[in-house]
């Protein structure tokens, strides 16, 4: 591997607790070489003083700004707004290729800038699986909340937790008697979810692809609680339409969408317009008969040292083969691709 030069940003978003990089991990790529600097962060599940002592560089927060420009900046969620030109290498989940509002001014400021997107959505292997991922814990977040919302024990605002204590508030009480429903049921987020069900006692009925081909919308509507963990990479029909909400055969009570896909061509649930948050988790669609929507998309986030442990060992061993061929390649080709989409042909075009 040559030289690298990671650098960890602080997260621009007040609810993300979560690290890319725990400090365990870090430790292992200094003593492989990899320099590494670390910004400070009030809101890391990890405090600075770890990663010092793993061997990392601290910085102040928000100092990738002036990090040398050969520097990899490496974070999770969106970057701030400013500046309009971004000159470095980016790793994070910048969900810019299917539309989303914001995606090409993303982009534009990559192409602004000579920078480059490395998307980690899009850090897959051969065969177009997913390298590391937090989806077991979207899913099992997803499905928790709904549950609890559904028995009436969600309380907000949200704060971050342990699995432990979650699991506790997630034990079958007298009222555990409801019917669930996964869809999507086989990939990561699913049986994140369908493992949250089983803590609290209930045994969903699972959908994968051969259900949504030719989806039951009534057989849907007769469950109580939904959690939509599908994430779709080509248009399909809608799981759910704004006639289906009214239909006076729905029992559906609570939905939750792990995949927050709103805004997208690809969005399965377009039946609202804009995420929840920590400080209001739950939206009302529907009065009579009630319907709950929770739809917030850094759901690992209310658990981050479980997801960033577990994200952190998958990405270790890429980051430590970091480089222009292989998975990283593919990043790269994924956001060359994206930037032309948009009429950015000069977007990533410069190779180092």
């Amino acid at each position: 591997m040559t030289e690298l030069h990671l650098w960890l940003r602080h997260e621009a978003r007040t609810t993300e607790r979560r690290t890319p990089i725990v400090p365990d991990d870090a430790r292992r790529l200094v003593g492989d070489g990899v320099e590494l600097t670390v910004e400070e962060s009030p809101q890391r599940v990890f405090p600075i003083e770890e990663y010092q002592a793993a061997g990392c560089r601290i910085a102040p927060a928000g100092s990738w700004l002036t990090a040398p420009r050969d520097a990899v900046v490496l974070g999770l969620k969106e970057l701030p707004d400013e500046p309009g030109e971004l000159t470095h290498r980016h790793v994070f989940f910048g969900h810019a290729y299917k539309n989303q509002p914001g995606a090409a001014e993303l982009l534009g400021r990559f192409a602004a800038g000579g920078g480059a997107l490395y998307d980690l959505e899009y850090l897959v292997d051969d065969a177009g699986r997913r390298l590391a991922a937090f989806g077991f814990w979207a899913g099992y977040l997803g499905a928790a909340l709904a549950v609890l919302r559904h028995r009436g024990r969600l309380r907000a605002p949200l704060a971050p937790t342990t699995k432990e204590d979650l699991d506790e508030t997630l034990k079958p009480a007298a009222d555990a008697d409801f019917s669930g429903l996964v869809i999507g049921a086989l990939g990561r987020s699913g049986r994140g979810a369908r493992a949250a069900f089983a803590t609290a006692g209930a045994e969903p009925t699972c959908w994968d692809l051969a259900e949504t081909r030719d989806l039951d919308r009534p057989a849907l509507l007769r469950h109580d609680v939904m959690v939509n963990a599908v994430l779709a990479t080509t248009p399909v029909p809608p799981f759910l339409r704004e006639q289906d909400l009214d239909s006076p055969d729905r029992r559906l009570r609570t939905l939750c969408d792990v995949t927050c896909d709103v805004g997208s061509p690809l969005n399965v649930l377009p039946v609202y317009d804009d995420t929840t948050s920590w400080d209001e988790p739950v939206r009302r669609l529907r009065d009579e008969p009630p319907l709950d929507l929770i739809a917030i998309d850094n759901l690992p986030s209310l658990l981050p040292l479980e997801s960033s442990t577990d994200f952190s060992a998958a990405l270790l061993p890429h980051l430590l083969d970091f480089g222009v061929s292989g998975p990283w390649g593919r990043c790269l080709d994924r956001f060359r691709e994206a930037s032309r989409a948009h009429g950015l042909d000069k977007g990533g075009s410069r190779d180092r």
